[in-house]
């Protein structure tokens, strides 16, 4: 098939049905849909379909197709973004300031420093050629610190666990370490695209100012999208859907990725207007099913386990067992000194340790830049799917019996509970 519309007609089907299929299979086993999305992604890839039947993956996903359902995929990928951005609310801070912001950065710090120290090691090995040395270990060291906040929090909802002290809790905490995790980010990325300290700071600078321009836009921004909403949701829609694509464009043009521009963009935008918040609903039930699916096949079209040395997975093995010990220490040890008892405290660990999908974006960032190689990429992507396959059954096991982990959840978590009573 030579034209790319009539190959285009088979993809589509098979990649969002295919992503539907095993998102529900493996919601029967008790994970979230995210993991088997991600696993039909890399199925599809070479690691499976392209060894045992090359001849089918390329009728399903020729060549001449992939750069339209590499830009399917990035469309999602931009919406998703929004979404996050819209979804971050750091409001629920004021509950337990200090709790909150201690897990947060115990959960950031540890997970820095040592994916620091691993990325240094890893370097002679597993950089690509070309890649300066402090750009590939900010950016192993940023992708070893992530926690996935939208499926951390699909996961205590699937649990009944999203309204106890432990969910707002680790919510919260999520939400502000993926506000710094995406600071930090970004600040990598000006670095790796800018080639010097100076253009690396005139960038982040630039965004700075985008993001700033964004915030005091927010009131003229609630305003139109109030009046367009009294008029047609599918204006607000419209708007929204235009709104995210400038701002990535924007950021684009200024030398950041542009996931961060559609992230910033969510984050300005007004979160009270029903119209938006109907809106926002379309976008995810629309752009999620139908268009992220393509990002998943994408990220396993560059997931290849086949072309990985024996050698390889001993640096797999260190990057699964960093992850961890930094992730789960930091969170659950600064848990632990607020207060928590163990068991909380290692319930809030096992939350932050949940990557899911916003870790493949960042990965995804970092391999079309150059910072990572595939092989890298490959081990990094292994992880995220271990790690946050582990949460939901970890967490059935933490939360059995404890009446401030399982729903209906009377009482307050130590570390909340002190907080409040401090606060008044």
């Amino acid at each position: 098939m030579s034209d790319p519309l009539v190959s285009l007609l088979v993809a589509v089907p098979a990649v969002v049905l295919s992503c539907q299929a095993a998102g529900r299979a493996v919601r029967l086993i008790g994970q979230p849909p995210v993991i088997g999305e991600i696993l039909a992604g890399i199925l599809i890839g070479p690691s499976l379909l392209g060894t045992l039947a090359p001849g089918i993956q390329q009728q399903l996903l020729p060549p001449s197709v992939l750069p339209v359902t590499s830009a399917l995929g990035s469309l999602g990928l931009l919406a998703f973004l929004f979404l996050i951005g819209l979804e971050l609310d750091l409001r629920a801070l004021r509950g337990a300031r200090s709790s909150v912001i201690s897990v947060s950065l115990g959960g950031l710090v540890l997970p820095l420093a040592l994916g620091g120290a691993l990325a240094a090691a890893m370097y002679p090995y597993l950089a690509p050629p070309g890649v300066e040395r402090l750009p590939f270990i900010l950016f192993v060291a940023v992708a070893l610190s992530i926690t996935a906040f939208p499926v951390l929090a699909r996961i205590l909802s699937d649990q009944g666990l999203d309204a106890t002290p432990l969910g707002t809790f680790a919510l919260a905490c999520a939400a502000l370490d993926d506000a710094l995790a995406w600071c930090l980010l970004t600040a990598v990325i000006s670095l790796s695209t800018a080639g010097t300290a100076l253009a690396a700071l005139t960038t982040l600078a630039l965004a700075a100012v985008w993001a700033a321009a964004l915030t005091l836009l927010r009131p003229a921004l609630g305003k139109a999208l109030l009046r367009a909403g009294r008029t047609s949701d599918d204006l607000v829609l419209a708007a929204l859907v235009a709104g995210l694509c400038l701002s990535a464009y924007a950021t684009a043009r200024i030398g950041v990725h542009p996931a961060i521009g559609a992230f910033l963009f969510g984050a300005s935008a007004p979160r009270s207007l029903p119209a938006v918040e109907r809106g926002a609903a379309r976008l995810r039930a629309v752009f999620l099913p139908l268009l992220l699916p393509f990002f998943f096949v994408d990220t396993g079209l560059h997931t290849d386990f086949s072309t990985l040395p024996a050698g390889q997975w001993g640096w797999g093995a260190a990057i699964l067992a960093v992850a961890v010990l930094g992730k789960w220490g930091g969170a659950a040890g600064a848990a632990r000194l607020t207060g928590a008892d163990w068991r909380w405290a290692a319930a809030v660990g096992t939350l932050m340790n949940c990557r899911g999908l916003t870790e493949l974006v960042v990965l995804g960032i970092g391999l079309q830049l150059g910072i990572i190689s595939p092989e890298l990429f490959t081990l990094l992507v292994v992880m995220a799917v271990i790690t946050t396959g582990a949460t939901a059954p970890i967490m059935r096991r933490l939360t059995g019996r404890d009446p401030r982990m399982s729903p209906p959840a009377p009482g307050h978590s130590p570390a909340l509970g002190k907080e409040r009573e401090a606060t008044g």
